[in-house]
């Protein structure tokens, strides 16, 4: 990795996966390695398909919390994890400054939350040494052109050495998931489909259809049956639209279990 910030970091959006995914030795690797082509970031700045709270809330920067292991049934390994990351009480800030009096509510500090799996699953995989400050921002909302607003308002970060990252899944529809057919299975038409509706918008930074996915995209419902796994590519455009950094180049490409892994930069 290089150990020098860019003048300007890039945005990501990332497929973060179930506990399990930090198993599987492709993805694994295409995290690590994507990791070594970044600019080593001062902070980041994460927004999880898993933190949905309003007012606006941004998670401990006093004392470290736990991890949130906001999911249930696995073995005990997975309730083991750990990444102590430092906190970053500097981003904070800067975030309240850009946002505090932008959102209904303002910008509260949370001191009890500590990371979601939809943070540290892939934060651990990308930065496993957890020596980077991470600050994990709320979801105020899933519509999409107030959280595509919020990205915008975000970009200045980008030129602090801030890496925004919005983690979700480019298809999350568990009843796909089947354990039995293993994660090479191949994938329901519905997910292959809106994966490849969803790599040519975003190669042409279409954000209309982006935002308008719902009535835009082929098996849409299907691929998205809630739409919290993929409110955080809107974040993500946002601060790339604002920085005219909008056409995104797929990172990550494939299936595990049928769920489309995909994954985008924005330089």
């Amino acid at each position: 990795m290089k150990t020098l910030p860019a003048v300007r970091t890039p945005i990501l959006y990332l497929s973060h996966g179930a506990p399990p995914l930090a198993d599987d030795a492709r993805w694994t690797a295409e995290l690590a390695g994507w990791s070594q082509d970044l600019p080593r970031p001062r902070d980041v700045l994460m927004i999880s398909a898993h933190w949905e709270n309003a007012p606006l809330s941004l998670s401990a920067t006093r004392t470290p919390q736990p991890l949130v292991y906001d999911f249930w049934g696995f073995p005990q390994k997975y309730y083991e994890v750990t990444y102590d990351a430092p906190q970053a009480p500097a981003l904070a800030d800067d975030v309240e400054a850009l946002l505090g009096a932008q959102v209904h509510g303002g910008v509260h500090r949370d001191e009890t939350r500590g990371l979601d799996h939809g943070a540290y699953v892939p934060l651990k995989e990308m930065f496993p040494e957890a020596d980077v400050p991470v600050l994990q921002m709320s979801m105020p909302t899933l519509e999409p052109r107030d959280l595509f607003e919020l990205g915008r308002r975000l970009a200045p970060l980008r030129d602090q050495g801030t890496l925004i990252v919005g983690s979700g899944f480019t298809t999350h529809n568990l009843a796909w998931f089947d354990p039995r057919k293993g994660p090479d299975t191949t994938p329901p038409a519905a997910s292959a489909e809106f994966d490849q509706w969803a790599a040519e918008a975003l190669a042409a930074g279409d954000v209309d259809a982006v935002l308008d996915f719902e009535h835009r995209a082929p098996a849409a419902r299907e691929a998205h049956p809630r739409t919290e796994h993929w409110a955080p590519l809107y974040l993500a455009l946002g601060a790339a639209e604002a920085s005219g950094d909008l056409a995104g180049r797929s990172t990550v490409e494939g299936f595990w279990f049928g769920l489309s892994k995909r994954s985008w930069q924005f330089d």
